[in-house]
């Protein structure tokens, strides 16, 4: 009785759920040079998402695969099909920034800032219509 009732309880979460999410905090390197990479993934489905990291030549696509799995496995644990998942958002916020400084001539010094990003990862399952919500050309709603 007590396994019918989590079976349940399991499917509403599913049904309920339309998004998964994972994020990346203070990850060293500047949003606009991770943004090129995140821009690549947007609107893909997991598995495309996946092999275009696998081409790109840039630094942020190493943790971008990572927090990818990681919001796959989160996937994973609600009870979502992986094959139905897509890349519904993926923002890259500036983080804290730490402030450096350079010495130069006449004994002054320059800042440096060097700049953290924070990610986030949306996923969502595709849906799928069924033939009773398809609506046919030409016919009229009475």
């Amino acid at each position: 009785m007590l396994l019918k009732a989590l079976k349940q309880q399991q499917n509403q979460q599913r049904n309920n759920m339309n998004e998964i999410t994972a994020q990346l905090n203070s990850y060293r390197q500047s949003p606009r040079k991770v943004r090129i990479v995140a821009n690549a993934l947007r609107s893909k489905s997991i598995k495309e998402a996946k092999s275009r990291l696998n081409f790109i030549t840039k630094r942020a696509t190493g943790p971008l695969h990572k927090l990818l799995n990681s919001a796959i496995a989160n996937a994973k644990n609600l009870g979502a099909k992986v094959d139905d998942l897509w890349v519904k958002s993926i923002t890259v916020d500036g983080g804290k920034i730490l402030y450096r400084r350079r010495p130069v001539s006449h004994g002054s010094a320059h800042t440096i800032h060097k700049r953290t990003s924070h990610i986030t990862v949306t996923l969502a399952e595709k849906i799928k219509k069924t033939p009773s919500s398809l609506k046919l050309r030409g016919t009229k709603e009475k």
